[in-house]
């Protein structure tokens, strides 16, 4: 088991430790990856804090992460699971759209998705994912579950870097091959 659920970093969000460790990956010069904001429209703001109070979302994002490992674009979600059985519902079809073009755009798509219960995280490989979302398209489940993640996938930390996903970006470019 990786390092990453350690007391320390208890209470860390899978969000801010793939954050942590994109800007590893940037100063080691081994990747550039960025977070994209949602776009949202302000409603209402307290002028006085400065605070936007109430906002709506302007238009469907597409992806959390956006970039380049070693001049190979790239890009994913990262998603947290409490239960063994992950809904698709979680992901959206305009994303797995997003992700289908850019794969066939030479680049790379997977899903980070973490088990919080069991203090695992995996890569998905695009492909994977991709049958899941086939199956419920067929009238199959509208989920898959801990059970079908390919324990090889499994994404460990390595040093400061809390979520090392980039050796999986490896695996699944070897495989391609």
């Amino acid at each position: 088991m990786g390092t990453w659920n350690t007391r320390g970093l208890r209470g860390s969000t899978l969000e801010e430790l793939i954050n942590r460790s994109n800007e590893s990956y940037r100063e080691k010069g081994l990747a550039l990856i960025q977070k994209i904001p949602t776009p949202i429209t302000p409603i209402s703001i307290d002028k006085e804090n400065r605070h936007i109070t109430l906002a709506y979302f302007e238009q469907k994002s597409t992806v959390d992460y956006i970039g380049a490992v070693q001049g190979i674009p790239i890009c994913f979600d990262a998603k947290e699971c409490s239960a063994s059985t992950f809904p698709l519902q979680n992901i959206h079809p305009h994303q797995v759209d997003f992700m289908e073009e850019f794969e066939r755009q030479g680049g790379i798509s997977f899903i980070i998705v973490s088990y919080t219960q069991k203090n695992e995280v995996y890569y998905l490989p695009f492909d994977r994912l991709k049958k899941f979302w086939k199956r419920m398209e067929e009238g199959g489940r509208k989920s898959f579950t801990y059970e079908e993640v390919d324990k090889d996938w499994e994404i460990r930390s390595h040093r400061d870097i809390f979520i090392h996903y980039l050796e999986m970006i490896q695996k699944d470019l070897d495989r391609r091959d």
